[in-house]
């Protein structure tokens, strides 16, 4: 009985009765499915360019974007912002001698008073922040020299840090907090005084902190151990605001890290205008790998902080792209329009 009808092509797609080149099974393994996807046979949209479509792009940026930078600009420079170098390098500034004679061997902390004038009060809360420069907590080994289970109150790790925080590891007992980070903490003390007596401050009784972190050591290049950093008795011995700013490494050499608030409480500016003094217990060497240290007193606005940089950016990105859109429009304008094909003479 014959077959009603037959493939004429085999699974190769050859016709019936040839044989496949050689190689032909290599080639056939790596055949992509004849799919609309791996066969680049989706449907796709090409924007065609026209002038019609770039100038009202062009000037629709640079519109758009122009106003918003001068709003930007304008309220970053209406933000107040004063600061106030007390590294200490010139003989002339009052922290000198703290500078060239402290370091992290040193016992005694050094005392030195800066002496400065506001031009302009300062209305609202203000941000006193302190700032580094040349200071690289971007660097690799430095932001993972740290032990997470430690900063989340595992006791466990108390008295086996990771391995992470070599060579600030174990010093004859574990160290708590290990890690580099931890053993860099900023230390300087910074108080403001106008015309006010000094507040003095209350301890708590630690305790309980101090039975926790009875077996273990506090970090090489800290005066006190880390059950006396926050004067909470009812803390864990992390829950200090300067120690969790600190952890959070910095992206950039020069930074700077929020110190305190003062906050405004009455109808008076928060700082009225006239004399400070800053006096400042120097702790923190900075001349070994040539840093700056600096204290800055920051208005804030419903921005953030005092930062140029966004509003110059919207400017300048909106002002190339309207300027783009003049000089193509003249172009076009001094030229006209491209001839088509059809209108070259075969």
């Amino acid at each position: 009985m014959m077959a009603t009808g037959y493939n004429t092509k085999d699974e190769d797609g050859n016709p019936a009765g040839t044989s496949s080149p050689v190689g032909a099974g290599n080639d056939r393994s790596r055949k992509p499915d004849n799919t609309a996807f791996k066969q680049q046979r989706l449907p796709a949209w090409q924007p065609i360019l026209t002038a019609g479509t770039v100038f009202p792009a062009f000037f629709a940026i640079g519109v758009f974007f122009i106003p918003i930078g001068i709003g930007l600009y304008v309220t970053s420079n209406n933000i107040k912002e004063f600061e106030i170098d007390y590294t200490g390098v010139d003989a002339s500034n009052p922290c000198f001698n703290c500078s060239q004679s402290y370091s992290w061997n040193s016992t005694k902390p050094c005392t030195c008073s800066v002496s400065f004038v506001l031009d302009q009060a300062f209305e609202g809360s203000v941000f006193m922040y302190y700032g580094l420069s040349n200071f690289y907590q971007n660097h690799r080994r430095y932001v993972k020299s740290r032990d997470d289970r430690q900063l989340n109150g595992d006791t466990r790790a108390l008295t086996d840090p990771s391995k992470d925080c070599e060579p600030y590891r174990t010093d004859v007992k574990p160290i708590a907090p290990c890690g580099a980070i931890a053993n860099s903490l900023f230390n300087d003390s910074l108080e403001l005084d106008y015309v006010s007596p000094n507040v003095q401050e209350s301890r708590g009784n630690n305790s309980n902190l101090i039975a926790a972190f009875k077996d273990t050591t506090k970090p090489i290049n800290w005066a006190k151990p880390v059950f006396e950093l926050d004067t909470d008795p009812d803390n864990n011995g992390f829950i200090n605001e300067d120690f969790i700013v600190w952890m959070r490494t910095a992206a950039l050499p020069t930074f700077r890290k929020l110190y305190r608030i003062i906050e405004k409480k009455t109808e008076a500016p928060t700082l009225l205008k006239g004399s400070y003094t800053l006096h400042v217990t120097y702790n923190y060497p900075v001349l070994t790998f040539d840093g700056r240290k600096r204290v800055i007193l920051s208005t804030i606005s419903w921005m953030g902080g005092k930062n140029p940089f966004l509003g110059i950016a919207y400017i300048t990105v909106g002002s190339i792209c309207f300027f783009l859109g003049i000089v193509l429009l003249v172009i076009r304008h001094k030229y006209g329009v491209r001839s088509s094909s059809a209108d070259i003479p075969s």
